[in-house]
């Protein structure tokens, strides 16, 4: 524990907070129902606490100094952990809350579908869902744990694999037939912005390597799917994803079979942290459910039929 002389009156950090967000006390202290004599006072107390100047008093307004800047910056993170704390405990007030950064189409395809399980047989525990795009640190996060995408290299972490995952090439119905999977790039492509790569790839692995073709960017499946679906270009996209749009043909595969992609699902947490029980519940209720094919939907016909070749 730090000693007492660095931890700052929580009031002084609100209104330094306050301060280089509104510009002025006088905002800071309407917004925190304060006088702006008080606002004042926090501050300069805090600056004798600390023993470095924060603030530029320039006419009617305030400016924080460069050091001043890069202190709020972290003061706000902070603050912003504390009250999801104080959020979590009013919602729980028995324990039990879980914060699960997902990613959106795996959260809505994968894990939102089996939750009511999870709820059902572990009532103690609130689980709060957040999506991010990408990997994080969990430092300085508000995250107990995460879904990541990848091939389990980030560091700092355990991980549990959840799910594997195919990709296959699919268009709007009229998609033109194929020869041959280099045909493809006389076509417009769409593809994920984090995943660049997955088109060069799915070109090696049908005998074409050494290519990487542009095309249109998307920042989530969800968009990309339905730029397939309006005929905007050919898309590669999980299975898992498409199996409704593909069983009512919105979406048709346009050449070969379903491709291993090159990562998997994990739920991640850190290393850094003890295991608290609510995580400990989800990760072994995860397991069971990612090691039972029997709670894993196999995927229509349509996604495991390669469309026909031109002769």
């Amino acid at each position: 524990m730090l000693p007492r002389r660095y931890l700052p009156p929580i009031p002084a950090l609100m209104a330094l907070e306050a301060v280089d967000r509104l510009g002025t006390a006088s905002s800071a202290a309407e917004e925190l129902s304060l006088t702006q004599g008080a606002i004042s006072r926090a501050l300069q107390g805090l600056e004798a606490q600390l023993g470095v100047p924060l603030l530029l008093r320039e006419r009617q307004r305030l400016r924080l100094t460069p050091a001043g800047q890069d202190y709020v910056g972290e003061v706000r993170k902070a603050l912003h952990l504390l009250a999801s704390a104080s959020l979590g405990l009013r919602a729980n007030p028995t324990g039990g809350t879980l914060n699960l950064s997902i990613l959106p189409a795996f959260g809505m395809h994968w894990l939102a579908p089996r939750l009511a399980r999870f709820a059902q047989s572990h009532p103690e525990v609130t689980v709060n869902l957040s999506t991010r795009l990408r990997p994080f640190d969990f430092s300085g996060s508000p995250f107990d744990a995460a879904i990541h995408y990848g091939r389990q290299d980030w560091p700092g972490v355990h991980s549990l694999k959840l799910m594997d995952e195919e990709v296959i090439a699919v268009a709007a119905p009229g998609f033109p037939t194929l020869a041959e999977a280099t045909d493809i790039l006389a076509h417009p492509l769409l593809q994920l912005e984090s995943r660049t790569g997955d088109w060069g790839r799915w070109l090696a692995h049908h005998g074409a390597p050494g290519l990487r073709p542009p095309g249109m960017m998307f920042d989530q499946f969800a968009t990309l799917t339905q730029g397939a679906i309006h005929g905007m270009g050919a898309a590669l996209i999980p299975t898992f994803l498409i199996q409704r749009e593909l069983a009512e043909g919105r979406l048709v595969p346009v050449f070969g079979l379903p491709v291993r992609a090159l990562g998997s699902y994990y739920l991640v947490w850190p290393e850094a942290r003890p295991e608290r029980a609510p995580l400990r519940s989800l990760r072994l209720w995860l397991e069971a459910e990612a090691a039972d094919p029997a709670l894993t939907p196999a995927p229509p016909p349509a996604t495991l039929t390669p469309r026909p070749e031109a002769p």
